[in-house]
């Protein structure tokens, strides 16, 4: 059967609540790029949603694969103690802050989160979560309480879990104030929800992405970050760094919270972990594992044997792949090629990021809700030009960069082209649509 009868025949029974930007199908991916049925060559700067940091298919990834299926494909960690997961034990405690001796392992970003509230709950006995605007959590029905991104992750599914308190999230384009002020009102904020809402005898934990993903991709003054850390030790509570999106190279470190110099108590992981294999954890002190009663917490697949293999291999090719640095070196070309492009584009109100973990966030009249219309042409036109970019943000208002970790100079060259290119196509587009 071909792949257009296939298509045809099966893609309408696929669930529809999977959105869908582009309707190409993809018949096999290698590096930076993704190859259609149809012979096309895109540029993916997407990864998977930040997944695939070591590229597609990197070659010592998918050897680990294939060694590790010829050994054992699962092996129940309640069982059997496996040697995949206990190298992935060794690799990890070279990478994590030295504070940070245990580790969980599940499957997915929503689990890790999950667990991570499950654990604090457990060591301190109290039940409440503060969280911050524009969190992206999970969609779960735990993680849905903590998701406040967007309505469209929670809408029509309550009640949800109560015991979550939101604060705002430093963002200072949308609070109109430098950033140390952001900071300062941001900090403010929590210290009166502590006041007024959730007392610290009843909070067991404060709940962060260290740079805002799906709300935006924004980054928080490292005096927010500090000042955080002060407050969860002043009142108490304990201190959880979601790096689903941001860990494992993306931001140009092994993980965000080095640029600002705060360790957590917890940290939740997944995503780029495995470079595309269904991976996640919690990660922590392991005085605090230790209060975790045996049983209370599992699961059948976390820590499967090929997964670890592939995250062992993952954190050994970024490491001796000098991707970290490439990382660093490329998200600056990338930064400032997209601020050239905002000079002669107003509606670009901000190019932001750390390593390649970029927004452009783009503003009509000052405005985020009538631009999200033009992203979305944008991301078209864009992949019409061999480029592939997804949105974020509350209003879908702003682009994400997110190339694999070891992109090229000329393929962040290629994809300032293939955007530029899609900013004339739309911009010409809405000149000629514009009354004269």
């Amino acid at each position: 059967m071909s792949s257009s009868d296939l298509y045809a025949e099966q893609f309408p029974h696929m669930s529809p609540v999977w959105t869908r930007l582009f309707h190409f199908v993809a018949e096999r991916a290698e590096g930076s790029y993704i190859y259609t049925d149809d012979g096309r060559k895109l540029l993916d700067f997407t990864c998977g949603i930040g997944v695939t940091n070591t590229g597609h298919c990197h070659p010592r990834v998918v050897e680990a694969i294939r060694e590790q299926a010829g050994l054992f494909l699962h092996a129940q960690a309640n069982i059997v103690i496996h040697q995949p997961m206990l190298r992935l034990i060794a690799e990890l405690r070279q990478i994590v802050p030295p504070s940070i001796d245990g580790f969980f392992f599940s499957n997915s970003g929503a689990e890790a989160v999950e667990g991570a509230v499950k654990l604090a709950r457990a060591v301190t006995g109290k039940p409440n979560i503060i969280v911050f605007s524009g969190s992206f959590h999970g969609r779960t029905a735990g993680t849905m309480a903590l998701t406040t991104s967007k309505t469209i992750y929670r809408a029509g599914y309550g009640p949800l879990p109560s015991g979550v308190f939101v604060a705002p999230y430093p963002y200072p384009l949308r609070l109109g104030m430098s950033e140390e002020q952001a900071a300062q009102y941001a900090l403010e904020q929590v210290e009166f929800l502590l006041a007024s809402q959730t007392a610290p005898k009843e909070t067991a934990a404060i709940l962060i992405e260290p740079i805002l993903g799906e709300g935006g991709y924004v980054v928080p003054p490292a005096s927010f970050l500090k000042g955080l850390r002060q407050l969860a030790d002043r009142h108490g509570l304990l201190l959880i760094f979601d790096e689903v999106q941001t860990g494992f190279g993306r931001t140009g470190k092994w993980f965000a919270l080095e640029h600002f110099d705060v360790a957590p108590d917890i940290m939740t992981v997944a995503k780029g972990i495995a470079s595309g294999l269904p991976l996640s954890g919690v990660f922590s002190r392991l005085e605090l594992m230790r209060k975790w009663e045996p049983g209370s917490h599992g699961g059948t697949y976390g820590g499967n044997a090929v997964a670890c293999a592939a995250a062992v291999a993952t954190i050994q090719a970024i490491r001796e792949e000098n991707m970290l640095t490439n990382a660093a070196e490329r998200g600056a070309q990338l930064m400032a090629g997209l601020r050239a492009l905002q000079e002669h584009y107003p509606q670009i109100a901000d190019v932001r990021g750390k390593g390649l973990m970029i927004a452009t966030e783009f503003l009509v009249d000052g405005r985020p809700e009538p631009a999200k219309p033009l992203v979305k042409h944008l991301i078209q036109a864009a992949e019409r030009q061999g480029l592939l970019l997804l949105s974020c943000g509350t209003y879908d208002n702003t682009i994400r960069w997110i190339p694999p970790l070891n992109v090229t100079a000329d393929q962040v060259d290629e994809a300032l082209h293939a955007f530029r290119n899609a900013l004339g196509e739309v911009f010409a587009e809405a000149s000629q649509a514009s009354p004269v």
